[in-house]
């Protein structure tokens, strides 16, 4: 059994604290936070041990440390923790520079540890099903797409938002991770980069929690149009914002030689992928013999919904336990930091930017690949 510790006790310690008991192999014993009131309220919750952060690092107990901190932390506290002698999994971005991230990767070298970093997303029976799809030629040959993650933004819901509208923060580097780690999944890395940025208010009021009617400064871009070119010859273009009030748009489509697919958003693990054949005709595939298809969570709207945050986690410790490669790998995470930096770059300085970074698409997690990473018999999340 793997020992996982928890560093960040926010709101996406919940996540991973409630679904990992869904995983084999795992087995979340601590958590720890600069605010030890806030790390305790999580560990009686969940029935784990709180700690200090130095705490964590030191327990022998503890095999794997998740971070869960603010993005503008993460590589500060990644490289702390292999400093430590501990693997490490990474809330996405894994830095917020590609400077960092091989920093990051350096220093995983030199220690001789495993470095994971989130989105686990695309690891999901919905778009493992559009990866079997297009790696079966039911579209033909991908040569563009489309994908759009827009909103009015995240202070309409978010207790303490600043860190969105923030270095580090922006719809690029929160969300535009699982776009592109979901578009290497289907069709490869990305060679090179354009884009257009902006920023649609200077300042944004915090509307639920004990902050609400607070006005918060916008020091980031809000919307941004990419456009990214693939190793494999497809463009796809990515429109990334939060001023947006409302729209039509599907998340992601993907046009081939032979039709259309239309993969789920890669926000979220479940659904199904449409393929639109010329003409018109829709057949729809919603992978109902994956384990990750099934809906294990119900939505503030009573919606039901498959979440299995930390499937990438579990893999990782399986991993590393097999001598395999494992699916969330830093080489992958080090690609797609680049390629979020070089939007932003380009976005700020109006040219195309070259990536020199590549990696290879991840593993496939079939059905059978994903039951055997899962518990025969599941604490209830």
């Amino acid at each position: 059994m793997t020992g996982i510790g928890i560093l960040g006790a926010g709101n996406i310690s919940e996540s991973y604290l409630s679904r990992a008991p869904l995983f084999a192999g795992i087995e979340v014993r601590a958590v720890a936070d600069l605010d030890p009131a806030r790390a305790a309220a999580r560990a009686e919750t969940f029935g784990v041990r709180a700690e200090t952060v130095e705490g964590l690092l030191a327990a022998p107990d503890i095999d794997i440390v998740v971070n869960l901190t603010v993005p503008t932390a993460h590589h500060a506290v990644t490289c702390a923790i292999l400093e430590a002698g501990k693997h490490a999994y990474s809330e996405k971005p894994l830095a917020l520079t590609l400077a960092d991230a091989r920093d990051i990767a350096a220093r995983a070298d030199r220690a001789g540890r495993r470095v994971g970093c989130a989105p686990d997303t695309f690891l999901g029976a919905s778009h493992q099903e559009s990866r079997r799809l297009i790696d079966a030629g039911a579209v033909g040959r991908i040569v563009h797409g489309t994908c759009h993650v827009m909103s009015a933004g995240m202070e309409g819901w978010h207790p303490n938002p600043d860190f969105f509208f923030q270095a580090g923060g922006g719809p690029i580097l929160d969300l535009g991770a699982y776009y592109v780690t979901q578009l290497i999944n289907l069709i490869g890395p990305v060679t090179r980069v354009a884009a257009m940025t902006g920023t649609g208010a200077a300042t944004r009021t915090i509307g639920s929690g004990a902050r609400a009617g607070e006005t918060i400064t916008v020091e980031i871009p809000t919307t941004a149009h990419a456009l990214l070119e693939f190793a494999s010859g497809a463009t796809v273009t990515l429109g990334a914002s939060w001023d947006v009030q409302a729209h039509g748009h599907r998340n992601v489509e993907l046009y081939g030689t032979e039709g259309t697919i239309a993969p789920q958003d890669p926000n979220f693990f479940g659904g199904t992928t449409e393929v639109i054949r010329p003409g018109g005709a829709v057949e729809r595939f919603d992978a109902a013999d994956h384990p990750l298809s099934v809906a294990n969570r119900t939505t503030n709207d009573g919606a039901p919904r498959a979440d299995y945050r930390t499937v990438g986690l579990a893999d990782m410790a399986e991993a590393i336990r097999g001598g395999r490669p494992h699916r969330c790998a830093l080489e992958m995470a080090l690609h797609v930091t680049e390629v979020l930096e070089g939007i932003l770059t380009s976005g700020e300085q109006g040219r195309f930017v070259t990536m020199a970074t590549t990696c290879d698409r991840p593993a496939a997690l079939d059905a059978e690949a994903a039951r055997a990473l899962m518990r025969a018999d599941p604490v209830p999340a």
